[in-house]
């Protein structure tokens, strides 16, 4: 009778040996096909893998709040994580309801008279520019030419557009349907994803993708902290400075602000190209609200809001909007940060040594 240990260890070294074996020719061709397979299918998909990718990645950065909405306790109820998810988009409907009955309708008169006015006040502004030392090299009469086309033909290009705005609202309905189911069963997701990896490599990378989860949650709290700052900042200082379209430009500063730097340079440029059509008194008042915010932000609000719970360098972040935003446009600008987060973690994790301790010459251990 042979020895159990005997053939445990027969087994063993079968299996080390066809382990060693070098693969055939046919299973690396195989394999390079599949590769290639795998890339070609990914990029006639693109589209649809980022928007997968947002909602998964809105999935995780939510669900720190449906966890707190899960805790609550009323009497002997606690809602499920169903039931949790439900009073979420309650709140936010709520919230969009509120924007929209009263936050709206002031931004839609905003922009009714700027597009009414934009056939006159155009050359208005080009005026005051042809009057600059610098616009002397500037062919102002074509920029006029074009603004006045873009006025005449407003009408056509909205028009045209009606058709993009279509489908980047199915996206929206699409990528919100698609955050809901990842958050509800999500977790059996991931929980399958990590069946793919060694066991004794689950139990790392499951509490590493746990502290790249914490941190993304909190950049949504503060991002969303930062734009309502921002936006009730600027509305403020619009309406005292008696800039035009006060409350749109407020609303469209807080909105753009969800961008990093990016999103406020673009409205505050937009904000002193509208208040150039008045007086460079008002660009001037514009600039110099932006320049002591973007030092108050800097030195105060960004480093007690954002940076002690994303800890992101600030080159870090300029190179993921940039990268971000060449990938996948205004989405991939906005979903840049968190996915900074979640890539600066697994390095941390996986890829960055700890300095070694060099001994100094002449020491003794």
């Amino acid at each position: 009778m042979n020895d159990p240990r005997e053939t445990l260890l027969a087994n063993r070294r079968s299996n080390e040996a066809s382990a060693q074996r070098p693969q055939s020719p046919r299973a690396h061709i195989l394999f390079a096909f599949a590769v290639a397979l795998a890339l070609y299918t990914a990029w006639h998909v693109r589209e649809e893998l980022v928007l997968l990718y947002v909602s998964a990645l809105f999935a995780v950065v939510l669900m720190p709040v449906v966890r707190i909405i899960t805790n609550l306790r009323i009497g002997r109820w606690s809602p499920g994580r169903g039931m949790a998810i439900l009073l979420l988009l309650i709140v936010v409907a709520g919230a969009a309801t509120l924007f929209f009955a009263f936050a709206l309708p002031p931004v839609i008169r905003d922009l009714h008279e700027f597009v009414g006015e934009l056939p006159t006040r155009g050359p208005q502004l080009l005026d005051r520019i042809r009057k600059l030392p610098f616009a002397q090299r500037v062919d102002v009469s074509s920029l006029n030419a074009k603004l006045q086309d873009f006025a005449s033909n407003f009408a056509t290009y909205l028009f045209y557009s009606i058709k993009n705005w279509a489908g980047s609202l199915a996206k929206i309905v699409t990528g919100i349907i698609l955050t809901i189911y990842f958050m509800l069963e999500g977790e059996t997701a991931y929980r399958w994803i990590l069946s793919f990896f060694p066991l004794e490599q689950r139990q790392r990378l499951d509490t590493t993708l746990a502290k790249a989860e914490v941190r993304m949650g909190k950049w949504l709290f503060g991002q969303g902290l930062l734009m309502l700052t921002l936006g009730v900042c600027s509305t403020i200082t619009y309406s005292l400075l008696h800039i035009r379209y006060a409350y749109a430009l407020g609303v469209l500063t807080g909105l753009l602000n969800i961008i990093p730097i990016a999103g406020a340079l673009i409205s505050i440029c937009l904000a002193i190209l509208v208040a150039a059509i008045d007086s460079w008194g008002h660009v001037l008042g514009v600039a110099i609200f932006y320049a002591i915010y973007s030092q108050v932000e800097t030195s105060f609000l960004t480093p007690r809001i954002m940076r002690t719970s994303v800890d992101l360098a600030g080159l870090a972040v300029i190179v993921a909007l940039l990268l971000g935003s060449a990938l996948a446009g205004i989405v991939g600008a906005m979903v840049a940060v968190p996915t900074a987060v979640l890539v600066a973690v697994l390095l941390n994790e996986y890829a960055v040594k700890p300095d070694a301790v060099i001994a100094q010459p002449g020491s003794t251990n």
